[in-house]
Parts: C-alpha cells; sequence; structure tokens
C-alpha cells in the first residue's frame, strides 16, 4: 500500500472573526516531497502552518497529516512533525547535545537510539565540535542549524519550516540549505518562505493570496507557462495600458506600476509598444518565478481577486476556486 501524502489539505478554510485567511485551500505533499509556501503577507501562510501544527483547528475542510487528522488526532499528528518556525526554540543555557537529549526525549526517541540519533544531527549540522558549547554563544547562523537539528531529530514525515533563514547572511543561508539538503530523505518539506532562490530548490510551489491558491507546480514548469519571455512595460498609468493592450488581444496584466505582456514575439513587439502607446521603459527577460508570483498575486483591473489559479500547463485549476 502507497504511503499517505505527508500533508493533505481539502476544502481548508479558517476565519479569524469576519476576516477569512484562509478560503478554500486544496493541495496536497507527497511523502519524500519538498513544496515552497509562498505569498504576500496576509496570504494565509502562517494559518496554514499553524492549522498544520494543531495549534488551530481548521474552521472549514480537512487536513490530514500522514493519514492522521489534525482535529480527530493531534497528538498522532504532533508526533508526525518536526517544526522549525522563525525564531529558534532553544534554550541558551544548555549545551547542544543536552538541547538534543531534551528533544530526544519529548519525541520519544528510544534511549538505545538516542546517542546515534543525536550524534547523527550535530554532524548534519556541522556542530559535531560544538557538542559541549552553550547554546547562548553561538552564532545566528549555527542556532539556527542546531534549532533545525532539533527539529528533524525524529525524522519526522513533515517537516514545517515558516521562513527558518531570516536574518541569516548569505554564508549561513547556504549552511542551513545544506543541511536541510542532506535530510531529504527523511520525509517530506513544506517551507515558507519569501526567497524566490529557496523556492526554486523546491519540487514544487504553492502560491497563496487571499487565502486561496494562485498558483501550484514545479517551478521550472510554472515560468515556461508564461511563455518564452516576459516582457515588462513601465508606463504613467499600469491599469490604462494593460486594458489597453488587452483590447487589441494582448495576453496583458498590471501588476503594481508595471504591465506584464506574455508574448513569444517580445522582442519584435517593442518598436510598435512604444510608438502606439505611453511607454516609458521595457525590459525583456526569459520569465522567472519572480515573474509567476507577480502574476499570480497580481489582479488586472475589473478581474475578481484569485479568480482561477495558475497551474504548471498554464490552464486554470480547480484549487484556486
Amino acid at each position: 500500500m502507497p504511503s499517505p501524502a505527508a500533508l493533505a489539505a481539502d476544502g481548508l478554510g479558517f476565519d479569524y472573526g469576519d476576516q477569512t485567511a484562509l478560503g478554500t485551500v486544496t493541495f496536497a505533499v507527497g511523502p519524500s516531497e519538498r513544496v515552497g509556501l509562498l505569498g504576500r503577507n496576509g496570504s494565509g501562510k502562517t494559518t496554514l502552518l499553524r492549522i498544520a501544527s494543531t495549534r488551530l483547528h481548521p474552521a472549514r475542510g480537512r487536513l490530514q497529516i500522514a493519514g492522521l487528522d489534525v482535529v480527530a488526532d493531534p497528538a498522532g499528528v504532533r508526533r508526525q512533525l518536526g517544526v522549525v518556525f522563525q525564531s529558534p526554540a532553544l534554550d541558551p543555557a544548555l549545551t547542544c547535545r543536552e538541547a538534543l537529549q531534551m528533544q530526544a526525549a519529548l519525541v520519544a526517541i528510544p534511549r538505545a537510539q538516542r546517542a546515534e540519533a543525536i550524534d547523527r544531527a550535530l554532524a548534519d549540522a556541522g556542530l559535531a565540535d560544538r557538542a559541549g558549547a552553550r547554546i547562548g554563544t553561538l552564532s545566528g547562523g549555527l542556532a539556527r542549524r542546531l534549532d533545525l537539528a532539533r527539529g528533524l531529530l525524529h525524522r519526522p514525515a513533515l517537516a514545517l519550516l515558516d521562513e527558518p533563514t531570516t536574518g541569516l547572511d548569505p554564508v549561513a543561508r547556504q549552511d542551513f540549505w545544506a543541511f536541510l539538503d542532506r535530510r531529504r530523505g527523511d520525509g517530506a518539506q513544506l517551507i515558507a518562505t519569501h526567497l524566490m532562490d529557496e523556492a526554486e530548490r523546491c519540487d514544487r510551489v504553492v502560491i497563496l493570496d487571499s487565502g486561496r491558491v494562485v498558483a501550484d507546480g514545479a517551478p521550472a514548469d510554472l515560468a515556461a507557462a508564461l511563455g518564452r519571455d516576459a516582457l515588462w512595460l513601465d508606463a504613467p498609468d499600469a491599469d490604462a495600458l494593460a486594458g489597453a493592450l488587452r483590447a487589441q488581444g494582448d495576453d496583458a496584466q498590471a501588476v503594481g506600476d508595471r504591465v506584464l505582456v506574455r508574448a513569444d514575439d517580445a522582442r519584435q513587439r517593442v518598436a510598435a509598444l512604444y510608438d502606439r502607446h505611453d511607454v516609458r521603459g521595457v525590459s525583456i527577460q526569459p520569465p522567472t518565478l519572480a515573474d509567476v508570483f507577480a502574476a499570480a498575486v497580481g489582479v488586472a483591473p475589473g478581474a475578481p481577486p484569485n479568480e482561477s489559479a495558475i497551474t504548471a500547463n498554464g490552464a486554470p485549476s480547480a484549487t484556486g476556486r
């Protein structure tokens, strides 16, 4: 029998009073999959992670972790999770080894297996030579790696990581990801991030906006679905320009104060755009995940927010409704 999904959300919803934080969210994370969770502030990422970690009960729909329902069996769910949030959950007075020994007891690793699990975690985190160091003496990067070692010590079915590299310098970020890569085979990883280079290291990305899924797919596939080139236009009135271009049959969308045009013949159209429209600048580039994000969360004039989701093949997805 195949293993259940590490995470399966089906019509998941949550409200803070009369404010909808999650609308109707449906997506899954495979047993060994790494999925990046992207979205603007307020998009619902943190609420989703709080429900997944059993800190909140969903108002609608269902969420399962490794086949266990977060409402019906929260204790069972917590045994399947490794959680690493933005602030390290570490006691600065403990040594690195003591922190992991405490975690091993909390997650019920059998006594006979604890020393081996802790030694492996310290080695993977690059902290074997700092096992006896007090946590309060560690740099921010080392503390984050120890926190990751703590969260993954018991080889959870699903690791939940909420912007785990916030505040780290580039070298510390690379070290953190190297450790995360070494643990790819232990279980699935769901990583909320604002950094596109981190999202590109994931098997799939799920983009949330206003509490709904607006894009879901492999980074390269989502970027390819935008077309060979992304034509970005600077204009004094992005909404007006996007409307004019759509009126003539173009696939144009206002994103902030710029207009995104998806076209296979982008380079051939530059001169005509300057001649016919009030365009002040043009940039052309192959589509990137950043373009996918901008297009997914941008709303064209007159269109309802999150009208449909972007999928890997460019077609609307039922998960976005």
